[in-house]
């Protein structure tokens, strides 16, 4: 416990670069110091949204105003 208060800063350069230590105090382990574990990941679920997205019907038609916009044909 001693080591470790006196050089903290070293240990946790080491830990950051994937060192763990188990620090004791008169032999009986009092704390272990490790990396965080990478958060887990959901794991993805093919087709979990099947029937819950719709499209609209007029999804793939330009409005005629922005159409005539983009072409520059209306000011």
């Amino acid at each position: 416990m001693r080591e470790f208060r006196g050089n903290f800063s070293a240990f946790m350069r080491q830990v950051r670069h994937g060192a763990s230590f188990i620090v004791t105090s008169r032999d009986e382990a009092v704390a272990i110091i490790q990396p965080p574990q990478p958060p887990a990941r959901p794991r993805r679920q093919p087709g979990t949204l099947r029937g819950k997205i719709h499209m609209a019907p007029d999804f793939d038609t330009l409005p005629s105003e922005i159409l005539a916009a983009m072409d520059g044909s209306q000011a």
